[in-house]
């Protein structure tokens, strides 16, 4: 597998896989993303920004997407009924928007993506994740547990 920045050429391919993400969630009577949310113009965005990454076969298939973003979140600025594990001053990496292809599921896509995104903010000396997450999404609340993520409290 392969970890890359995502491109506008990769958008329909991106869009297909959060379609997918989008129609799992309601069979499972999850009410997140089921709003419209992420469309389109909220993944260019992502792309246009240089926070969309995809994760690809080695024969260049993407297989998952993510925003991985290594800038402040304002979202993060304020936490209720907990705390972060580091400050706010304390440089930390995002996770927004994560969703693997149908054709992917249960194989560790989700977990191998975050592992590399581990690694690049490893390497770039960040000393932190955050990531939120719908309160009934329970494959979020699983891959964070075993990567060994703390719930810290709601934003």
């Amino acid at each position: 597998m392969n970890l890359r920045k995502a491109e506008i050429s990769d958008i329909d391919t991106i869009c297909r896989i959060i379609s997918e993400a989008q129609a799992q969630m309601a069979r499972l009577g999850i009410d997140q993303w089921q709003n419209g949310y992420p469309d389109r113009s909220a993944i260019e965005a992502d792309i246009l920004r240089g926070v969309g990454a995809v994760l690809c076969t080695e024969n260049g298939e993407v297989v998952a997407y993510c925003a991985v973003i290594f800038d402040e979140e304002p979202t993060y600025a304020r936490i209720d009924n907990g705390k972060w594990l580091t400050d706010n001053d304390s440089q930390y990496v995002v996770v927004h928007r994560l969703a693997v292809a149908d054709k992917f599921k249960k194989q560790g896509i989700a977990t191998d993506f975050m592992r590399r995104v581990e690694g690049v903010a490893i390497e770039r000396e960040y000393d932190s994740f955050r990531i939120d997450t719908h309160h009934d999404n329970r494959y979020m609340h699983s891959l964070c547990a075993r990567l060994g993520f703390i719930r810290c409290g709601v934003i």
